[in-house]
């Protein structure tokens, strides 16, 4: 595995300040969000901040290979079509080879019929077209959320079903991968997340290391990894042989470069085991 971090935890921070924190933690990689939270790169980005970013990138000993943005293409409509198509196209100005994207965040039950033609139909546009660009699309396992005051709730959406989620991979290219993260999966109820790797570890480009705490009220709190129940011993022993990205996750802005480094330390300590 080539250790990382991803970007959603940073998404507070600018673009230097993540590339400080990822690289005093001795990692090369990290993730580059693209119109998604706040302070990711814009649509609207032109050659000069693409230099920039690249030269930041280089300056620090980083590689800039892997990206993330947010849409969704089970609410019935193509809206995030045009948006994702430019993302790519930034990529590979960027030199971006994998893009992180989620299928979208509706209810299992309700992307069913047309909603789902129209989903599988959106993906299947976006990766031809990304492959002309250069870069893979890479669906991330991830439910749908809800947020309460005490920390947030996931449910089962079309990639975080395992059902469903091989489905759509039945469905769609071989070029179209995964990011596997475990942690949504056993958020939303998946006891074994590790047999969901298995399952599909073929199309697995990306892998997410984070964890989420259980509250008393039942919700959950996004933590570092070992601060839930889920069976990290597994998880990594299924891992063994994955080759590929594996970007630690942590996802609270407001202590995220000692949280990351807490993940960071939880699976090194287990690799060495």
């Amino acid at each position: 595995m080539e250790f990382g971090n991803a970007t959603w935890g940073f998404r507070e921070l600018p673009l230097e300040e993540q590339l400080k924190i990822t690289r005093g933690m001795g990692l090369g990689i990290l993730e580059l969000g693209i119109a998604n939270a706040p302070g990711d790169l814009a649509l609207s980005a032109g050659e000069a901040q693409i230099r920039e970013v690249r030269d930041l990138y280089q300056s620090y000993g980083v590689r800039l290979r892997y990206g993330s943005t947010g849409n969704d293409f089970t609410t019935g409509d193509r809206t995030d079509l045009k948006k994702l198509k430019r993302v790519c196209d930034l990529c590979q100005k960027l030199g971006i080879e994998y893009l992180r994207i989620f299928s979208g965040f509706s209810p299992v039950g309700e992307v069913t019929g047309e909603r789902w033609d129209n989903m599988i139909a959106c993906l299947k546009e976006a990766d031809a077209y990304a492959r002309t660009k250069g870069v893979y699309l890479v669906i991330e396992t991830h439910g749908g959320v809800r947020s309460f005051a005490d920390g947030v709730e996931h449910f089962m959406s079309t990639s975080s079903q395992p059902e469903t989620l091989y489905r759509m991979l039945g469905e769609l290219p071989d070029t179209v991968k995964v990011n596997f993260d475990p942690a949504n999966l056993w958020a939303v109820g998946i006891q074994h997340p590790e047999e969901v790797y298995e399952a599909c570890r073929e199309r697995v480009a990306m892998v997410h290391l984070k964890d989420f705490a259980p509250l008393p009220s039942g919700h959950l709190r996004p933590a570092a990894c070992g601060e839930s129940r889920m069976d990290w011993k597994k998880i990594l022993t299924a891992l063994k042989d994955y080759e590929g990205a594996a970007l630690f996750e942590y996802e609270n802005p407001e202590d995220v470069a000692e949280g990351s480094r807490r993940c960071y330390e939880y699976i090194m300590e287990w690799m060495d085991a």
